[in-house]
């Protein structure tokens, strides 16, 4: 069922480029229960090097990504950043970003094992454009921090984002509020390696450090899908709730899969989202791309897990594509009908009422 991300326009024989095999986000071990602790009754910060940084450069270098991408990049400020999506000419996400300006710099914040293959697609479309893609990951931290955090970045950053995908730039990098999760505060803090690195350890007396795996399971709580490897090329945006989450700019210009992805918004039922769940089981079998079964219909599958992460009560939670038929009646099951059940739980933000 997966599509590889290497399917990009070639060389004149009509064959894709080689694109070396991306490496697998390795299984992060469960979180301690004083961890999930630390974050939801005091604060916590945890590295996350499951992601990468894209640097885009040049005169034409919002232009081009505008041409790209889901969202708007063109009017982007320094005061905001936005989520955004990356689709193949059939519509189907290949990555999803978080974008924000630092300087002439436009970054994108994506999932580290797709993240050359991306930027390799890309660079491929760069054409005659005054823009240049270069791997910054190397020279940057990504830190994320949730919780009651705010008096401590306080004494890192003169003043902190008053809300959602709002920035603040500092002499330690940048500071980007993101969506909130179980009620708490979370921000991502990006800067220079060496920088950020010898201020985290003043954070140590205020915060617990915790492991990168809350950091999965909190973006899960949130609600936000992320694209890795395992399930590129399966969704539609709206599939993963990007559409509600202000990832798709229905009025800007032409992107690969524009038209789909408008299709999709203006025939009148999107028939599949997005829904949060929890299931038995541990990481190394409740994977990224494992298909869901529904109870009355064992022959196919109705919908596949998009994000899975340890969950603090125990199983793992998920965010899962679904089809919303399959949510009205029965049970839905992992891998097989006769698999784990699903128990279904409260997205933190309402979806359209489909008609």
């Amino acid at each position: 069922m997966n599509t590889p991300l290497v399917n990009a326009p070639g060389n004149a024989s009509g064959l894709a480029p080689a694109v070396a095999a991306p490496a697998a986000l390795p299984i992060l071990p469960r979180p301690s229960a004083e961890e999930f602790a630390a974050v939801l009754e005091h604060g916590a910060y945890m590295p996350l090097p499951q992601f990468g940084v894209i640097d885009v450069t040049g005169d034409d270098a919002a232009s081009f990504l505008h041409a790209q991408l889901t969202n708007d990049v063109q009017h982007l400020d320094a005061a905001n950043a936005r989520l955004t999506g990356y689709c193949s000419a059939k519509g189907r996400l290949l990555a999803s970003f978080l974008s924000w300006r630092s300087g002439d710099t436009i970054r994108l914040l994506v999932s580290k094992d797709v993240q050359a293959a991306v930027q390799k697609r890309l660079s491929m479309f760069v054409l005659r454009a005054k823009a240049k893609l270069v791997d910054a990951s190397g020279e940057l931290a990504v830190v994320g921090l949730a919780g009651d955090v705010r008096r401590a970045l306080s004494g890192v950053f003169d003043a902190l984002p008053d809300g959602v995908h709002v920035q603040v730039d500092g002499t330690a990098g940048t500071l980007i509020r993101v969506p909130d999760a179980l009620e708490r505060l979370r921000y991502l803090w990006i800067g220079p390696k060496a920088q950020v690195d010898a201020l985290l350890a003043s954070l140590d007396a205020r915060l617990k450090r915790v492991s990168p795996a809350v950091w999965d399971w909190l973006d899960i709580r949130a609600g936000e899908a992320r694209i890795t490897q395992p399930v590129v090329e399966q969704f539609v945006p709206q599939m993963v709730n990007f559409d509600v989450l202000g990832a798709v700019n229905f009025r800007k210009g032409c992107y690969p899969g524009q038209e789909v992805v408008a299709r999709s918004q203006y025939r009148g039922t999107i028939k599949r989202r997005t829904s949060l769940a929890n299931v038995a089981g541990e990481l190394d079998t409740v994977r990224p791309g494992t298909e869901l079964f529904h109870s009355d219909d064992p022959g196919q599958p109705c919908g596949m897990i998009v994000n899975a992460a340890s969950a603090q009560g125990g199983g793992v939670d998920l965010l899962v594509e679904i089809k919303l038929t399959a949510l009205e009646a029965g049970s839905v099951h992992l891998g097989a009908a006769d698999g784990p059940a699903l128990r279904f739980l409260t997205l933190p933000y309402g979806l359209p009422a489909e008609i």
